[in-house]
């Protein structure tokens, strides 16, 4: 009997990172998937982490096709930076919370099948945010894995991130909860910006304006000085004594 050799097939297996497929059904969607990314992406820049957004995540090794792609998850305790797509396996980590941006079109996926999944797969925290508000009561719903159960998340906030969660228009607002803070989304970042240059070009006019009142009075002193020399010198010169003048 001939010997074989094992062959891994593993090297011979193809992980698409895309499928053709739109990023979002409608603005709205989009707008609230790349602001949560972005947000998310700020708050975690010092951190061990990463968030990815409408990636494959590959969750069992050698089945290409058992895949999802989470609208937004964050994964911590992994190498932070983009990835092509997101293998369990290789990374060694499951993502610790997603957010999936509904719609009564993906309903029964977004609230059965991904949410059975991540359950499974030991997602801590799984949220469902609807812009449109389709279906979902108050736009926001959110799952907490306690033991091996998902269990409504009643207290409105995120335990992995430390964030409370409010609905704000067709955005999610992110509020830090050990400073209250709202992290701002890009279009804040931006107009943040504009005051904080706004206030420190005043301030900077300020400082300049009261370097030219304290030049100003040191002038007039000078002059005043000045003008006090010359009057003493005039009255030297008539053989008076300036000391004996009160």
């Amino acid at each position: 009997m001939t010997a074989t050799l094992p062959i891994s097939v593993e090297s011979e297996i193809f992980y698409p990172s895309a499928d053709g497929q739109p990023v979002a059904e409608t603005y709205d969607h989009l707008y609230a998937l790349l602001t949560t990314l972005e947000v998310l992406k700020q708050y975690l820049a010092n951190r061990q982490a990463t968030v990815l957004a409408n990636q494959f995540l590959y969750y069992a090794q050698g089945f290409p096709k058992l895949r999802v792609a989470p609208d937004v998850m964050v994964i911590f305790d992994v190498a932070p930076g983009g990835r092509d797509n997101y293998k369990v396996w290789e990374e060694g980590q499951v993502p610790t919370v997603i957010f999936e941006m509904t719609s009564f079109g993906t309903k029964g996926q977004d609230e059965i099948f991904k949410k059975t999944l991540y359950e499974q797969l030991g997602v801590k925290e799984y949220w469902l945010f609807d812009p449109k508000s389709e279906w979902v009561e108050q736009q926001l719903r959110g799952y907490r894995l306690r033991g091996e159960i998902y269990e409504p998340i009643q207290d409105g906030r995120s335990e992995p991130l430390q964030l409370r969660l409010v609905v704000e228009g067709r955005l999610i607002g992110f509020y830090r909860e050990d400073t209250g803070e709202k992290l701002l989304i890009p279009g804040e970042l931006v107009e943040a910006l504009k005051q904080e240059i706004l206030a420190r070009q005043q301030a900077e006019e300020l400082v300049e304006q009261e370097r030219q009142r304290a030049e100003q009075e040191r002038q007039r002193a000078e002059q005043a000085e000045l003008q006090i020399e010359q009057l003493k010198a005039r009255l030297r010169s008539h053989n008076v004594d300036p000391d004996t003048i009160e």
